[in-house]
This record gives C-alpha cells, structure tokens and sequence, in this order.
C-alpha cells in the first residue's frame, strides 16, 4: 500500500506531500489546477515513460518520491532487497527523477536501478486507470487480456505453455525451412569438406611433425659445419696431436696446487674442484666426439625430409597455421560432414518434431478455450452484477470466444491449427478472438463495446470490470483517473457507492470532478492553485469535514457559499457517510 506520496517541481505542482492510507482518498480541484499531475507522479513513479517537458519551468528536474508499506507483500520485499535496496520499518521509498535536458534515473529502496527494473518491481503495486484505458478496452488484445487475468492460475498455466510450444514451433518450422531451401549449398559444402579430409588423410599428419621436421632439416643441412665445430670443440678439450689441451691445462694447474696443499687448507680445496673440473671435462669431450661422430652427411634423408615438410606447408596454408591446428579443424570438419551428409535424416528428425509441437499446441489450444469460455461466462455475469450497482440495472455483458476458421492446407505451415478437428488461425496467445459486448438495455442486442457503449456507459464498464478483476487480488492499490466522466445525477452517486465498497479490500485514489463521488472518500485531497502574475502553483491539501462541504458545494454549484449548494453539499455527506462507515478505522480517516 502507498502512504505517501512526494511530488518536486512537476508541472504546476513545486513541492508538495500527498499522505495515503486505506480506503478510499479523492483528488479534486479546479480545472488546470494539476490534478492530472497527480497521476503523472504516479506513472513515474511506477517507471512509466519521462517527458521533460513536464519538469516545472526553471527548474533542473522533477522528483517524485512513494513510500510503499511492505505489509505482506512478501514477493516485493524479496525483490527490493535481491537489488540491494533497503526495507525499514516495513517501508520501502520509491524515487524517480527526471532532468529537463531529459535525462531519467531511479531509486528502490535506495539503491540505483534502471528505469526498466524500477518499472518491474512497482508493477504488482498499482494499477493506474484512466480516460486513456478506455480506449485501450476496446482493443482486442487488451478484453483478451482481461479475460486471462480473471481466468486465474489455470487459465495462466495453460497460456504459458501453449506460448512456449508455439515458439518452439515456430522455431522448429523455421529450421526446416532453412535446411531443405539450402540443400545445395550443404551439398557443396559438403563436396569441398570431403576435398580437404581427403588432403589431410592422403598427408597424414602426426602432432607436433612440422616443427620436428623443421628442426631436422636444419641440422642436416648444415651436418658438414656442425661436424667441423665438434671436432675442433674435442680437440680442444683432449687432443690426439699431443698439443696442448684443457686436459692437461687443467692436470697441471691440480698438481701445483696439490703440492702446497700442506702449507694452505685453501689451496688444498682448490685443488680438489680442479680434479672435479677436470673429471667434468672428460665426460664432455667424450659427449663432443660422440656428437661430433653421429654427424653425417645424408643427401637422401634431407631430400627426404624436405618433401615431406613441403606436403605439411600445402595443409597449413589452408587448414590452419600449424599442423595441431589442421589436425583439428579435420576433426571439427568430421563433425560437420556428418552432419551434411544426415540432410535427408535432418528434415526427418525436424518434420517429427513439428509434426509432435502441432498436435501438442492443438490439445492445449482446446483446453485453453475451454478455460476461457467458463471464465468469459463467469466474468461477463460478475460484470454485468456490478453495472446493476452502477445504475445500469438492465446493461447486460457477454463475452465472446471464438476462432477463425481456415481451410485445410495441404502441408500444415505457419499459423494454422487443428484443434478439435477444425483448422484455425492460430498466434502466440491461442486460437481465440475474445470480443466484450455490450446490451445497454433489455431487447437491445450485444453490440462490441466501440459500437455499443456512450463514454459514460463505457467508464462504467470499465470501473465494473476493474472490480471485478479486483477480487482475484491482483494489485493492493487502485488509482483512477476521471473515468466518472461522462457521468452525472444517480450514475454518479452509484459510481461513488461502488468505488467505496471496492476501498474496503483495496486502497483506491481516484482524480474526479463529480462531488457524488467526493462523497464517498474517506480522505479527500484538494489542488490548489495560486498565482503571483506570472508564475503559477499547485499545492496539495487535505481537507476537515468542514473543509470538504465547501469544496463539494463549490464542485456542485461553482462557488464555495453559495447556501444551496452548501445544503446540497451536508446532503451528500450525509448519504455517504453509511458506506464510508463500512471501512473499519484506520490512519488517514476524514
């Protein structure tokens, strides 16, 4: 539930608070005065779009604030705090700002949020309705809507699968489409994979060969020098020419230092590492002469190597840039090949698949029907219920379900359905048309609402079948903007009736100019506005019963005391005051 409400340089509106509570609070006020401000707060706040051409003039941007009490709304608070927000006392502050250069932000709970996510979370809180949505009730898909609203979980359960099958339908046809229109192009590629695994299987490759190769043929192409450097590396080490040679250099420095070795401990341990040295460069010139012995020349071997590194280029300048790389874009281009080559086992495997998705979308699309002919049934009653409280004791609501009819194709394709033998036309929402219609009068025949309805008939279907959408508990707060217009004398006073009757279980606010229905209101809020010659502004007041004769004397009769109209005025107050005592007590009340 909203308690309260803070509004910042909107329109005509500068700075003012709005405190709510249960029942049912009205909102009038002179004509362009804000009223209307009112409910734009409101759509901000639940993310609707911004107009920076509603920020207050010279100012930089507009805030609206709401507190929202979390009471039981336990999905709310979870979502709040899941985005970091935070919940006090079981309260959560709502912000939106909008600068004039246009730019919007957001706050839940204090945290910053997109406007998308801010819109998301307020969603289930408010349901705004005004002139606007009565247009939108004559939409085809806006009655469907409804209709799927009050079918309940069921109805919802049902919808969700059938939309669900359908764009894996959808998806499955497309598919199919795409394989058997691009045949030849999977054959051609195809025929080039074949090309290339017949390459690189002709090669045969193994991990890692190039780089062998290539540090092979290196080294037999330049064995002659490798050998000269190994050979004049060993007799340096240990010559066979009697020269002098590291050896010997090294035996004979051991032996100098040996010789003094009792005069110096330290010239006893050089000559130790001088015997490790030279035992060290014994096993090297034996490793340098074998080394220098493995080294031959092999004209074949490089011929050899050469040819094969040659084949191993001619795959990497095509299949990849090593051969691990060929080796595995072969492994890949297997996959695919098999998968080029099953065309035929492909469009199969799809063809099932659409085939099971058509039959598993009929059997829903039935039930779905069936599902939405008993709630148009009971929805239709309960809605003609309610205009018999609205001073349409003989309007009578029908709500028709019906499905379009196709002929019978020969290949089943795009948005045609068998359901119950019957081909239909059929979309993500299901086979069904829903249609409101409206008998105005007893032996008037149902006629759609856009044909059948006047604008005050329609703002009561409208508020009719708000209520009773309302008693599914979809939303905890209701906010109706002016849809009394278009209604006057008893109609009024029994739109009046029905909105507080709907306040016992919900909070409603409603913008109204007709004081039949400000006398119902358990809290009555008043814009008002003043002007000091060049720049105009609204305030918000809440009104004493004493303060609420004079505004509905003023709304009945234009001015504020005038006798009559006063007298008019404690008349319907008084008339009032046994529904509004129907809401128990609570903060806010008078």
């Amino acid at each position: 539930m909203l308690e309260e409400l803070r509004i910042s340089q909107l329109g005509v509106i500068e700075s003012s608070t709005l405190e709510l509570g249960p029942g049912l609070t009205v909102i009038t006020g002179e004509t362009g005065a804000g009223k209307t401000m009112v409910v734009t707060a409101l759509g901000l706040l639940l993310g609707g779009r911004a107009d920076s051409g509603a920020v207050r003039s010279g100012a930089r941007q507009s805030r609206v604030e709401g507190v929202v009490a979390t009471g039981s709304l336990t999905g709310f608070r979870e979502a709040v705090e899941g985005l970091g927000g935070e919940v006090e006392d079981d309260q959560v502050v709502l912000a939106r700002n909008v600068a004039a250069q246009g730019r919007s932000r957001a706050w839940v709970g204090g945290a910053a949020v997109p406007v998308t996510t801010l819109a998301e979370v307020a969603e289930p809180l408010v349901a705004v309705h005004g002139q606007s949505d009565q247009h939108r009730l004559l939409r085809a898909g806006a009655q469907r809507a409804a209709l799927d609203r009050f079918g309940g979980d069921p109805l919802a359960t049902t919808s969700t699968a059938f939309a669900e099958s359908w764009a894996e339908l959808a998806a499955t046809e497309r598919t199919l489409a795409e394989v058997v229109g691009s045949a030849r192009e999977r054959a051609r590629e195809a025929d080039q994979l074949r090309f290339g695994l017949g390459e690189v299987e002709a090669v045969d490759p193994r991990p890692g060969e190039d780089a062998e190769l290539a540090a092979e043929e290196t080294r037999l192409g330049f064995a002659d020098t490798l050998r000269t450097a190994a050979e004049t590396a060993r007799e340096a080490l240990s010559s066979d020419e009697g020269a002098t040679d590291a050896l010997a250099t090294t035996s004979a420095a051991r032996r100098a230092l040996d010789g003094v070795r009792v005069h110096d401990a330290t010239a006893g341990e050089l000559a130790d590492r001088l015997a490790e040295l030279g035992h060290l460069l014994v096993d090297v010139a034996g490793d340098v002469a074998s080394y220098a012995a493995s080294l031959e020349t092999d004209p074949g071997r490089l011929a050899a190597v050469s040819e094969r590194r040659a084949a191993l280029t001619a795959l990497t300048r095509k299949y990849g840039e090593t051969i691990d790389e060929v080796l595995a874009w072969a492994e890949d281009g297997a996959k695919r090949l098999m998968d080029l080559e099953d065309t035929d086992g492909r469009i199969s495997e799809l063809e099932q698949r659409r085939d099971r998705l058509r039959g598993e979308l009929g059997r829903l699309a039935s039930t779905l029907s069936a599902q939405r002919a008993d709630a148009a049934e009971r929805l239709a009653a309960a809605v003609s219920d309610e205009l018999t409280s609205l001073a349409m004791p003989h309007a009578t609501v029908t709500i028709a379900v019906t499905q379009q009819e196709t002929p019978a194709p020969e290949t089943p394709a795009g948005p045609q359905l068998l359901v119950d033998g019957r081909w239909v036309r059929g979309s993500v929402h299901g086979v069904d048309d829903v249609e409101f219609l409206l008998a105005a009068n007893n032996g008037a025949d149902a006629r759609p609402l856009h044909k059948g309805a006047s604008g005050g008939e329609l703002s009561r279907v409208m508020l009719a079948l708000e209520v009773s959408l309302a008693e599914t508990g979809s939303v905890p707060t209701f906010v109706f903007d002016e849809v009394d217009a278009g209604v006057g004398g008893k109609a009024a006073i029994e739109v009046g009736r029905r909105l507080a009757a709907l306040a016992r279980t919900s909070q409603v606010l409603v913008v109204t100019h007709l004081p039949q229905v400000a006398a119902y209101a358990d809290r009555h809020v008043v814009v008002h506005k003043s002007s000091d010659g060049s720049v105009t502004t609204s305030g918000l007041v809440s009104l004493s019963e004493e303060d609420r004769e004079r505004e509905l004397s003023r709304m009945l009769a234009g001015v504020e005391d005038s006798d009559s109209a006063r007298a008019h005025a404690r008349e319907l107050l008084e008339a009032a005051a046994p529904e509004r005592a129907c809401l128990p007590e609570g903060p806010g009340r008078g």
